[in-house]
């Protein structure tokens, strides 16, 4: 699809004149051309003008949103309140209204919530002195209320940032078109001169998605979140554990959220603090060796396999650290992957790593605070021992850093779904293996901090990872589906699943290809679009609550909107962009959608191309679509004159309007295929899909993770038995047959001597055999194990030994 359909197609209708003008721009550059530097510099200033009016109408709508967050988040409070007090009276007084809910401290929720202006009542929307008196019912209803106003907002922002992205490709876009076009070069000052100074494109809309998410949560709950530690729930035997990674396109991430927080409030640990940026931002350094030891246990997950990182999260001015070693266990030994940390002081890493400091002391204190128990100091201890031992012993080093924004779904005190979305992923070089000395000996680099997407840092030293990563935990009871929300989530069109993806292994694999030539199997995957086609019949997607009125008609994005020629907003169609398929489509019964007339004119223009057609058929000049056979590439001659006719005046008039029009299409047509090669930039639409089918880049191999369990190597040796079983009884027919055979019966001799021959075949393949699959088991190929023609052939040897005997022992007898 065309750039300039698509925004028609995905915009809010309601918002219609605020989205750049696309088909003006590129009207402007077709006109003017062969280009000169009055039209470039007329251009120019339409461009901009077209900035500031998208970059006004962003700012002033995120700030509208967020005012109508924190003035709906008040009146959430202060019907709390009017809640308890009606609830207080109702006891007394009221014997018309009854509540059946549970009673709940109300007085702590309210003031959990309350704004730091003391929530006056004189801020409260709608609050009056009749509203002191509010009933139950009516708090209730006002709540239901409130529910799809909340509903309109999570729409306002899920189209405010299609907003953004709608217009940011197309301003990249006609710069491109004007570029090839004119033959004036833009686009090189384009971010600089433009988008810098109108930066609307960069709009983080982390801070009013946590904002929304706990007006969300309060109105759900009627002002009584679920408080409660967020790591509760953890220690649970009785539940089945899953994790799974998907990978999320840059399109998605905001429609995502905001889908997520329909069911599940944003984390925030602490929640008297306002919400930062930076508050989210999570940095890992991982370690490992030249040989990438750890890179390649990781990546065949052999049983312990480790990582090694130090972790941080916030600024790099954070003065404490995390030590984390995660490793991996396999099934078979009843064992569960985990990963243990303790926390170091930043000054005291260098040393740590080196062997020159011990965590003994620092322990040992908290023993003394009383925050930590004997017991728990002990393995505290032994963990950094181990990880100090493996950084010297392994010459383990920094090697790679991976930094995210991490976006956290999980109600406090409840562990049962727990989903993260980490964005912004970018991999960075830490390494010394190419000469290059980074850290300069220290345990990180340090001429960089959290500034994505890094600037100061060379291209090649870093990776951007182009999706965000959502992790979905569930911790469901044996038997119990989980939530039907969920598994609508990973279904839709909004995610692709990638198991056990990893963003260390995926940073070596593409930073340090030299060195490595087993690769995961989602790296030849990365140059494919994993974008999906929207259903209509997804239950993901973000809707208007149908009861709110509101000024416009409202489309999803992706769908394109239904609008009513006679009352809805109707976009001229922009010059050049219909294209030959929907000039098909519109002689073909359309005449009310393409052309646009009135309704009572509608008939009239179908009954003329109806006739027009007719004739046309008639005179063999035409095929049953109304066109011409092609007379050259790319051009079509509509036959528009044909012998006059005797409807009315109005008739008439209506005719000529079609002929007016379909002179228009026909016009349109041709500009677009002369422009076909001017336009290949411009298919929005996904030229390939991801497939199944892994083919490793050249030189490399894919890594596809087998499980090898004891009972594999078991199996083997029970094989090499097996055979080994059969062989000894071919060994005692060859030696019965020499002891009861005459010294002169070469019949006897002769049979002897191939089942003794069959038996020691039978030993040497089994031994051979048996040598060759251990040794693919230890190197975890994924290769078939399957023997089709060893037993074949054993079988062979036995029946033509027995063959020879009976043969020659007739042919014997009978001499």
């Amino acid at each position: 699809m065309k750039f300039g359909r698509r925004i028609k197609g995905s915009r809010y209708s309601e918002w219609a004149d605020q989205y750049v003008d696309y088909s003006a721009l590129k009207k402007q550059i077709k006109n003017n051309l062969p280009w000169t530097d009055t039209a470039e510099a007329e251009f120019i200033v339409s461009l901009r003008k077209e900035l500031e009016k998208c970059e006004t109408f962003q700012r002033t709508k995120a700030e509208e949103i967020n005012s109508r967050i924190d003035s709906l988040e008040k009146e959430v409070v202060s019907l709390v309140a009017k809640a308890a007090a009606a609830d207080s009276s109702d006891d007394d007084s009221s014997h018309h209204h009854q509540d059946h809910r549970t009673p709940r401290d109300t007085e702590a929720a309210v003031n959990s919530y309350r704004d730091d202006d003391g929530g006056s009542d004189d801020d409260d929307v709608g609050d009056d002195e009749e509203d002191d008196h509010i009933s139950l019912d009516e708090i209730e209803e006002r709540f239901k209320e409130l529910e799809e106003e909340v509903a309109v907002l999570v729409a306002d922002v899920h189209d405010l940032a299609l907003f953004t992205k709608l217009n940011f490709t197309g301003f990249i876009k006609i710069v491109k078109k004007h570029d090839k076009l004119t033959g004036f070069a833009l686009k090189p000052t384009f971010n600089k001169d433009f988008l810098e100074q109108h930066p609307f494109y960069k709009m983080n809309y982390d801070p009013v998605i946590v904002k929304l998410s706990k007006l969300f949560d309060l109105v759900r709950t009627r002002g009584h979140p679920v408080e409660g530690d967020s790591s509760a729930g953890g220690n649970q035997n009785a539940f089945v554990r899953s994790t799974t990674k998907y990978w999320v396109h840059e399109e998605n991430i905001v429609p995502l959220k905001l889908n997520i927080l329909k069911h599940l409030p944003v984390l925030v640990f602490d929640t008297k603090k306002e919400f930062n940026v930076k508050d989210s931002a999570i940095t890992s350094i991982y370690y490992d060796n030249e040989e990438l030891e750890l890179y390649l246990g990781r990546l065949e997950k052999t049983e312990g396999a480790e990582a090694i990182r130090m972790r941080w999260y916030g600024d790099v001015d954070g003065k404490v650290v995390f030590v984390e070693r995660k490793t991996h266990r396999e099934d078979w030994t009843g064992e569960k992957s985990v990963k243990e940390r303790f926390t170091i002081k930043e000054d005291k890493l260098n040393d740590f790593c080196a062997g020159r400091y011990t965590m003994d002391e620092e322990f040992d204190a908290l023993v003394k605070k009383g925050k930590k128990t004997e017991k728990e100091v002990e393995g505290m201890k032994q963990l950094a021992d181990e990880i100090q031992y493996a950084i010297v012993t392994r010459n383990l080093r920094p090697v790679m850093r991976s930094f995210y924004n991490r976006t956290a779904f999980q109600l406090p005190g409840n562990a049962t779904v727990r989903i993260s979305l980490d964005t912004e992923l970018t991999l960075v070089r830490e390494d010394n293996f190419d000469g290059n000395d980074r850290t300069h000996g220290n345990w990180r680099r340090t001429d960089f901090g959290i500034d994505y997407p890094f600037p100061t840092v060379k291209k090649e030293d870093k990776e951007i990872f182009p999706y965000g990563i959502l992790e979905v935990k569930l911790a469901t009871r044996v038997g119990e589906e989980p939530p039907q929300w969920i598994r609508d989530l990973v279904n839709s069109h909004l995610v692709e699943a990638v198991p056990k993806f990893s963003k260390f292994i995926h940073g070596c694999a593409t930073l340090l290809p030299e060195r490595v030539d087993l690769v995961p199997f989602w790296l030849p995957q990365m140059d494919q679009d994993i974008r999906k086609p929207v259903s209509s019949r997804s239950r993901v997607l973000i809707e208007r609550p149908t009861s709110v009125p509101t000024s416009g008609e409202h489309s999803n994005a992706g769908e394109s909107p239904v609008i009513d020629a006679s009352t809805g907003y109707n976009e001229p169609v922009s010059e050049g962009e219909e294209d030959e398929y929907l000039v098909n489509t519109a002689a073909e019964h359309d005449e009310d959608r393409l052309l646009r007339l009135p309704p009572e004119a509608q008939a009239d223009a179908k009954a003329a191309r109806e006739h027009r057609e007719r004739k046309l058929r008639e005179n063999g000049k035409a095929d049953d679509s109304g066109f011409q056979r092609p007379t050259g590439k790319g051009q079509y001659d509509r036959a528009l004159r044909v012998d006059p006719l005797t409807p009315s005046n109005r008739f008439d008039l209506n005719v000529s309007a079609v002929d007016a029009k379909l002179a228009q299409a026909e016009r349109d047509t041709r500009e677009d295929a002369e422009e076909a090669q001017l336009e290949a930039d411009e298919d929005d639409d996904p030229a390939v899909t991801l497939t199944r089918e892994f083919r490793a880049p050249p030189g490399k191999r894919i890594a596809i993770p087998v499980r090898i369990e004891p009972k594999v190597i078991f199996a083997a040796e029970r094989t090499f038995l097996k055979w080994m079983n059969f062989a000894v009884l071919l060994s005692m027919v060859s030696i019965a047959l020499m002891n009861f055979i005459s010294a002169d019966d070469s019949v006897g001799i002769i049979a002897s001597a191939c089942f003794t021959f069959s038996a020691l075949l039978a030993t040497a393949y089994s031994g051979y055999m048996y040598v060759l699959r251990i040794l693919r088991i230890r190197d975890r190929r994924a290769i078939n194990y399957h023997d089709k023609w060893g037993p074949t052939f054993l079988c062979f040897t036995v029946i033509a030994s027995v063959v020879i005997n009976l043969v020659l022992r007739v042919l014997f007898d009978q001499k």
